[in-house]
């Protein structure tokens, strides 16, 4: 019987730390006598890798969690959106109640410093691994995203939250409005409304408004209507949008 060919587990490391990145090749080099793999890039942090791993396949990123720009935590949630998102193995020095989190989620973490043994055993199990989804990553940090992500085109573009004026639930998706553009994303719009409460407030059940983006407020449509005969008009946007009976009193609130 011929021996199958076992194909290298294609590896990606992000840390802000050279020294961290550095340590982690020397391990991967050493796992690399019994288990396949290949170091297809490195990054110093999240904004770095999410640009990178976009053009680079790669099966499993080892992941530091606190670096500037763009934490680990965050990076992950973006990387779900790839048509085929890399396993992730966090890296902390900080064993705190993300650590729990992980144990309860089965997502795999190293905490440094990290060891051969525990590597080798965390890239065995990355292998077979299902993707972190969506839902554990926001347990683990709570936190608010400084992006929204979309998928398109095969591309995965950030939406910085601050450029963000409404998002609005239509059928199974959510319409992200910049005053420059559309995006579509699958996310909840009450989970949402519940990472980003300091920024957005609700205006109707299927609507969120960034609220120091409103411009005004006046008067339209039907009095007898679930719009209440008010509308919100935002800061750049020429459309209105209407708030909802239940809603009404954030015309005082914001006036």
């Amino acid at each position: 019987m011929s021996a199958v060919l076992q194909l290298a587990l294609r590896v990606f490391i992000v840390d802000d730390e050279p020294p961290a990145r550095s340590r982690l090749r020397d391990l991967l080099n050493d796992c690399n006598v019994q288990l396949p793999l290949d170091i297809v890039g490195e990054a110093s942090n999240g904004q770095e890798a999410l640009d990178m791993l976009l053009n680079t396949p790669s099966d499993v990123v080892l992941l530091d969690i606190r670096m500037p720009q763009m934490d680990g935590i965050e990076l992950s949630r973006h990387l779900q959106k790839l048509s085929k998102p890399p396993a992730i193995i966090f890296t902390t020095a900080y064993d705190d109640y993300a650590i729990k989190a992980f144990e309860l989620h089965a997502i795999d973490y190293l905490l440094k410093p990290i060891r051969l043994g525990r590597l080798f055993e965390a890239l065995t199990r990355a292998r077979d691994s299902v993707p972190v989804q969506t839902e554990v990553l926001r347990d683990l940090l709570p936190e608010p995203r400084k992006n929204l992500s979309v998928h398109e085109r095969g591309k995965i573009q950030l939406i910085p939250i601050e450029k963000v004026l409404y998002l609005r639930a239509e059928l199974k998706y959510i319409t992200i409005r910049t005053a420059q553009s559309e995006h579509l994303i699958e996310e909840s719009l009450s989970a949402l409304e519940t990472e980003f409460a300091a920024r957005f407030v609700r205006i109707h059940r299927n609507c969120l408004v960034a609220k120091e983006e409103i411009e005004g407020f006046e008067r339209g449509g039907d009095d007898n209507a679930e719009s209440a005969g008010w509308n919100v008009k935002l800061k750049g946007l020429d459309e209105k949008l209407a708030i909802s009976r239940r809603q009404q009193h954030i015309v005082k609130e914001f006036s």
